[in-house]
């Protein structure tokens, strides 16, 4: 799975909106799109993801397919 897929995949299985996301991680709409639709954000924007959906960078990433985060 691309970033893009598992970005889309975590918002919905979460139930949010894109509004939910972007809001919550204080991006503008149209760069959280971009992201959904392939753009990867930077180092900072991932680590704010990752935060918001409480999983790893690596998952996000497609690093790894374990969403936990090793604390």
């Amino acid at each position: 799975m691309t970033f893009s897929e598992r970005l889309v995949y975590l918002r919905k299985n979460n139930g949010f909106t894109q509004k939910d996301v972007y809001t919550g991680i204080h991006v503008a709409a149209t760069a959280y799109q971009r992201y959904e639709y392939g753009r990867v954000p930077t180092a900072a924007i991932l680590v704010q993801i990752a935060d918001f959906f409480n999983v790893s960078v690596d998952y996000l990433l497609g690093r790894t397919d374990k969403p936990e985060v090793n604390r």
